[in-house]
Order: C-alpha cells, then structure tokens, then sequence
C-alpha cells in the first residue's frame, strides 16, 4: 500500500497582494501526475487546506475541481481540518463528498473512537486511520479557575495524549479482529516540541500549550502532521514527520533545504510517498515538488544586489523563463539611503523580475552601539539621528511604505517648526522697560 502525505494548501492565500491561483492548480496537475505515476492508493491532507476561514470563491473550486479530477484514479482523499480551516466550510460538503472517495474530519467529535476510519482496497481493508485534525480547546478540556500556567499546559498536554490514545486503542482492537493486520496511521495538526518553523506559520497555541511532545504520540506505524510549512523528521523518527507546504509560502522558506539552494527549477517543497509492505512501514521517499513561480531571495549591499540582479535576468534569458522572478531584497547598507525604494526600481526597470519585499537589514544592537560610540550629537544632524532610528524598524507591505513616508513628513514638518521658535528674537518674560525708565535706570546706575 501506498500513500500521499502532504499538508498546508492554503488555497486562497494571497502573497504581497499576488494570487497563488496558477501555482496551486500547477501544483494540482503536478500531484494528480504523481498519483497515477506511483499508483498511490491514500492521498492524506493534514489540515490547511484553505488559508483563511472564509477562503474566496476561486479557492473553493481548485478544491472542488481537484476531488472531481481524483476520481479520474483509484485513489481515496483524507481531508483533516487545520487552525486555518472553518470546521463549517469544510463540514458544509462532507457528506456529498463521501460519495466521491472523499473523508473529511473538519474537527473534533463527541469520542476518539469516531476519528478511526477504515480504508479498503479491492474490498479488503488496507489501512486504519486515526483521523485526527486540529484539537481546539474546547474540544479537549474545560478550565478551572485558580490553574496555573504549568498546571493547564500539563493538563492539556495530557488530554491530548489520552485523546490520541483512545483513538489508536481502538483501532488496535479493529485491528486484532481483522484476519491480516493492517498498518496504523495517525494524523495531526499541531506544533511538536523541536520542529523548525517558518515566517508564514502563525502559531498554533491550543491554551496555554505552546507545542506537543512527541513522546507523547501513539506507536502508530505512521503519522501523517500538518502545521509546519517546512519538511521534516520530528524527534530523530522515521515515521513521524510534517510533509510542509506544497509551494513556498513566505520567502524564507526558499532554499531551506540545502539540495535546492542552487536548483532553478525546484521549489525545495516535497510531498511524502509511503509505502508498507502488509503492516510494515517500508520507505518514506521525498517526490520533489517543482517550483511553479520564480522567485527569490537577494541580500547584500546594492552594489551586490545589483549584480545578482544582472545574473538573474542573464540566467531567466538562458532558460527562455516568461514568468516574472519574485523578489526579496535585504539591503545590507551601512549608509542612510533615504531613496533605497527609488535605486532598487531603477535597477530592476524593464526586467522581467517583481520587488514584493524590501527591507534594511538590521544590524545587532551592539554594532549599532559600537558604531555611535565616539560620536556627539553635535557631530551628526538631527536628520541623521531620525534615519538611523527608522532603520531599525521593516517597512514591508505597501501600508507600511506609506506609513513611513508618513513619518518622514511630519518629522520634517516639526524640525522646521522647532527651527522657526529657535530662530525668533527671544522676548524678556518682563514688561520692556519704556524710554523714561531706561533713563532713570541709567542715572541710578551711574550713582
């Protein structure tokens, strides 16, 4: 038996103002491919399949089209609810979706013994799964006031241990009736002790539980995690891992894995094919997900920035690319430049490549100290001092740009006010002496 473990779809999400419409129907295409290919028998989404609870029109039907064109195979879908999913959304279509070789779990139930689902193959049973999505806390346990911090992450970390538990003792007991033994997959939408994270994934915190040890899973033969955006073993396992995104889903995603650092046409992203041999976990195989949209990531000085900007555009001719490359630039400056936005534009005008973040690196606290150290406030203007402030702030979104140019204005605006009150002949806080008195003070002061 074979599967397809993949995770955090995040149909509907937009990037920088960018629609990732054509790169998750490429990927679709691309997944429908390696269904047929591998002759796989379970394709399991482990929660995210939507970015937002209220996911646009567009959104909803990549996913409806996607289980239509499924049926074009034998293969069957399990579709876990994620933080990011609506429990309604998905919940609205589960019943007609049954009749389409399509489970879908979009929460918790009443029991754990409801999550276990028996998927068969030629009419004979090929896997239980321990369908778990992501637990919220109502679903797990109820708060008593007077708990402390430590008290409700043990309680919590518990009760989801004795949820996944039940679960699987039950489908241990399925199992023992059944006349050869399958193997026991386990799912999950949650956040492990260890893992690595990226810049796109909001933090899953179910009360006060910050993240779940894996000490703590089941022996199931597989468990299939959804959550982390990045590809990965959890605690050193083989049958434990996150899948990660299909696509990049923030740019500090891009080249993670050092295999892809150099590549032109992988995204670094994978998708997970697990085999058993009857109820024995065989081989996990990592099926390298293409890069669909060019993008990428620049850092340096400009003087940097501007010949990979050169090689881009040289290696994008080479290879006949249509798509514009999008671009992260981290600008590596010890210089104030106040019209960084205005020189990165003019670098990148009528070149087949798109800006959708740029910042100033930030440098360490203790450099910036180092580097003021020997100067006075009278060596430096009072421009200077504002600039060197706001560059330790990240203008990113559009809003923000703004929001600094804001800024800039109104500091502007009240240096020359300030300049104005210094520049005014400064008037006595007493009445100005008149003519006769300023006499009459002389004389005083010559006797």
């Amino acid at each position: 038996m074979r599967i397809l473990h993949t995770s955090d779809w995040h149909l509907g999400q937009y990037f920088y103002g960018k629609s990732r419409a054509a790169e998750h129907q490429a990927f679709m295409d691309w997944l429908l491919e390696q269904i047929k290919l591998h002759q796989v028998d379970l394709l399991i989404v482990a929660g995210d399949i939507f970015d937002t609870t209220t996911p646009p029109s567009y959104a909803r039907a990549l996913y409806n089209q996607f289980i239509v064109d499924l049926q074009q195979t034998e293969c069957q879908l399990l579709i876990l609810g994620g933080n990011h999913d609506s429990v309604a959304t998905l919940g609205e279509s589960q019943g007609l979706l049954a009749y389409l070789n399509t489970h879908v779990i979009p929460g918790g139930f009443d029991s754990p013994e409801q999550h276990v689902l028996s998927f068969d193959k030629d009419g004979e049973p090929m896997a239980l799964v321990c369908a778990l999505p992501f637990l919220r806390p109502r679903e797990l346990v109820t708060s008593q006031a007077g708990d402390s911090r430590e008290s409700k992450q043990q309680k919590l970390a518990s009760a989801i241990a004795d949820y996944y538990q039940q679960s699987f003792d039950h489908a241990q007991k399925i199992n023992a009736e059944l006349a050869t033994p399958v193997p026991i997959i386990a799912t999950g939408h949650l956040t492990t002790v260890g893992v690595t994270s990226s810049e796109s994934v909001r933090d899953i915190y179910i009360g006060t539980l910050d993240a779940f040890n894996a000490n703590l899973f089941p022996a199931a033969d597989y468990i299939a995690l959804g959550h982390i955006h990045r590809s990965q073993k959890v605690a050193k396992t083989e049958h434990i891992r996150y899948s990660g995104s299909p696509i990049p889903l923030s740019f500090d995603e891009i080249g993670f894995d050092e295999r892809f650092a150099q590549s032109e046409s992988s995204s670094g992203k994978s998708v997970l094919l697990v085999s058993f041999e009857q109820d024995k976990l065989t081989e996990v195989t990592e099926l390298d997900v293409p890069l669909f949209q060019p993008m990428t990531v620049l850092k340096g000085k400009l003087a940097d920035i501007e010949a990979s900007i050169d090689k881009l555009v040289q290696s994008a001719a080479e290879h006949n690319k249509a798509q514009n490359t999008w671009l992260s630039i981290e600008v590596e400056q010890q210089d104030l430049l106040s019209d960084l936005q205005d020189r990165i534009a003019q670098l990148i005008a009528d070149k087949p490549l798109e800006v959708l973040q740029l910042k100033r690196a930030r440098k360490p606290r203790s450099q910036t100290i180092s580097d003021t150290h020997n100067e006075t406030l009278s060596e430096i203007k009072v421009e200077d001092v504002f600039e060197r402030r706001l560059a330790l702030e990240v203008f990113e979104t559009e809003d923000e740009l703004a929001s600094r140019e804001r800024l800039r204005v109104k500091f502007k605006e009240l240096v020359e006010q300030v300049q104005q009150e210094t520049a005014a002949p400064k008037q006595d806080a007493q009445e100005p002496l008149q003519p006769e008195s300023q006499a009459q003070s002389k004389a005083e002061a010559k006797a």
